[in-house]
């Protein structure tokens, strides 16, 4: 059995991600196996107080790179927007800052 710790690996700190923020919408880097039911559970049992409304997924292909002579790409992934309800508590990535 997977734990919420498995679903959700890690927030996607970017300055889009960061505005988004500010309209209680979070984006985490989730288990590719993983569909939004799961993912919602995850997120409300990971951070206590949370309600989710919505949950989003896309799936990020990885670009290709390349290292002298070699070529590669880089893995893919999946991205999950979770947007709370309006009551909700608010998710504190970055705490005593």
């Amino acid at each position: 059995m997977k734990t919420p710790y498995d679903i959700i690996l890690r927030p996607v700190v970017t300055e889009s991600s960061m505005m988004m923020s500010a309209d209680k919408k979070y984006t985490f880097e989730v288990d590719p196996r993983a569909n939004k039911t799961e993912i919602k559970m995850a997120v409300e049992k990971i951070f206590e107080g949370v309600k989710v409304d919505s949950v989003n997924t896309l799936n990020v292909k990885g670009k290709p790179k390349r290292q002298g002579k070699f070529e590669g790409h880089r893995a893919n992934w999946k991205k999950a927007i979770i947007t709370l309800t309006e009551n909700s508590k608010e998710i504190t990535l970055f705490e005593g800052m």
